[in-house]
């Protein structure tokens, strides 16, 4: 994660949009907003899935627009 936050001089700001739990599954909405190093704009929207057990986090998946992390994190360098 480190390396990727350097990428942003003025950093990432992360906002949660929304987020629904029901049994042991938290569901979280999410978009990210920030200027890369590069000049463009990264905002993108996420999906983040926890599966919690015994108080702590036993699942993370994350979904994500990967074409545009593309064209930001990776022809942006």
């Amino acid at each position: 994660m480190d390396a990727i936050l350097g990428l942003f001089p003025d950093g990432l700001s992360f906002r949660i949009k929304a987020m629904t739990a029901e049994g042991d599954r938290v569901a979280i909405e999410a978009e990210s907003y920030g200027r890369h190093r590069s000049g463009k704009i990264y905002n993108n929207h996420y999906h983040f899935l926890m599966v919690i057990r015994d108080g702590r986090v036993a699942e993370f998946k994350e979904y994500l627009d990967t074409m545009h992390a593309n064209e930001v994190l990776v022809q942006g360098r």
